[in-house]
């Protein structure tokens, strides 16, 4: 058995205005995951995925604070510090130096202290490191160990600030036996009845613990075997504490579905039949999307609707419609009620994670490309047409295809789309999304 790399998860906390977001655009630079025009993914960028020398992590935002009164301020530092302790494996504590040490800096820092996690202390807004030397120094008094001088706005310090950050990683539970059995990742919102579903598949009334102290990468896995073959679920319910905050459960959903969705090959997104598709199942759906994983959506709770002959399709179309973006995706009627299509989800899940992983060869891919091209020319601009040479599968989950062109501007989105769905046309690759990389090669 191989070694997998798992990504490991960092969480920013900090009072408002210490510069957050700008460090997190630095960081995150251009090559931000969030498609600007898909719709329903959101714009606060709640993570992005870093690269740093050889280690990607996940750098998430555990929430903005309204700047209200100090005491609303010390509670929601509290709430975030609360989240990045569940779900972060290395925290990044952040403080203005222009502000200086404040009462509630001193308050939170004591709580990361006593979590045992890794923290790193990141003094922002240092525009002229000679100039606030002095002042950097008054946050060894937060004893939460050496502080790093940034200025997120200059992108000063930023690299001895990541060294930092990814020498805190555990490289050993990063780290973890590579494991052939398909992870399956169940999503969706608070009360679609995920925990249901598992328990279904299982058999049994488990109790889930919601968290064993302080971990959430592990503890609500489960193992299920059918017809031999052996799967593991990995369920996103059990928040430890009810929040008071609509936002900070949404948030604090959003980052558990992140780190779930992160570990699996296959996410089953549910849907609740009788409250229909929204705007916040589009927002997890985003997650798999950008992350490239097979995906179904498993409407749940099918038996509480009243049917008629078209039921089915107008819930399709629905669907369809508010989640344009994966026209691949499989769905599937189920309820975890009585059971009802549970066992057909399996089969889809053993097709969906192979297609997630299948590759094509390379002759064939071109054949396909040749005979796409010469059924719809491509297009040209101010007389110069686009020519595709080749294309070759470069890798899986998802499978990535690369594409060599005379001229990359030419290479239209929707003509990248026509290509996709002809390759789609002869493999299916059901259920799962495939990524272009196209590159220029200068004529010969």
């Amino acid at each position: 058995m191989g070694k997998v790399k798992t990504k490991p998860i960092v969480a920013v906390v900090g009072r408002p205005n210490v510069g957050k977001s700008t460090l997190f655009n630095a960081l995150a630079g251009e090559t931000i995951s969030i498609v600007k025009d898909t719709p329903g993914i959101t714009r606060d960028r709640i993570y992005a995925d870093i690269t740093w020398l050889d280690m990607a992590f996940t750098l998430i935002d555990t929430g903005g604070i309204e700047p209200d009164s100090k005491d609303i301020i010390l509670s929601q530092m509290r709430e975030q510090a609360e989240i990045a302790i569940q779900t972060a494996d290395v925290i990044m504590f952040m403080v203005d130096v222009k502000q200086g040490l404040t009462d509630s800096d001193s308050k939170v820092a004591d709580m990361l202290r006593r979590s045992g996690k890794p923290v790193v202390l990141v003094v922002n807004k240092v525009d002229d490191f000679n100039k606030f030397m002095a002042d950097v120094y008054e946050f060894y008094n937060l004893g939460i160990g050496d502080p790093f001088p940034i200025s997120s706005a200059n992108r000063l310090g930023i690299g001895e600030l990541l060294d930092e950050v990814t020498s805190k990683f555990d490289k050993e539970s990063m780290e973890i036996e590579e494991d052939d059995r398909t992870k399956v990742a169940i999503v969706g919102k608070p009360n679609v009845g995920k925990s249901s579903i598992i328990n279904k598949l299982v058999g049994e009334k488990r109790l889930i613990v919601s968290d064993i102290a302080g971990t959430t990468r592990d503890a609500v896995d489960t193992e299920v075997t059918f017809k031999d073959r052996e799967y593991v679920f990995i369920d996103t319910a059990g928040l430890r504490k009810k929040s008071k905050i609509k936002e900070e459960l949404e948030r604090f959903m959003i980052i558990r579905t992140v780190s779930a969705v992160e570990r699996a090959d296959v996410v089953i997104l549910v849907i609740d039949a009788v409250e229909g598709v929204t705007d916040q199942d589009a927002k997890i759906a985003g997650i798999a999307h950008e992350r490239g994983k097979g995906v179904i959506i498993a409407v749940n709770k099918w038996d509480a609707i009243e049917k008629d002959d078209k039921t089915i399709y107008k819930f399709t179309e629905k669907v369809r419609n508010t989640l344009a973006y994966m026209a691949y995706a499989e769905i599937i009627f189920i309820s975890a009620q009585t059971g009802q299509r549970l066992p057909k989800l399996f089969e889809l899940i053993d097709i969906v994670s192979e297609n997630n992983a299948m590759r094509v060869g390379t002759g064939v891919l071109n054949e396909i490309m040749s005979e796409a091209v010469a059924m719809q020319q491509p297009p040209s601009d101010k007389g110069k047409r686009l020519r595709l040479y080749y294309i070759t599968q470069v890798s899986v989950k998802p499978p990535t295809f690369v594409i060599f062109v005379n001229d990359k501007e030419l290479m239209h989105f929707s003509y990248t789309r026509y290509i996709e769905n002809r390759i789609r046309d002869s493999f299916g690759f059901k259920g799962t999304s495939l990524k272009f990389i196209i590159r220029e090669r200068k004529e010969s």
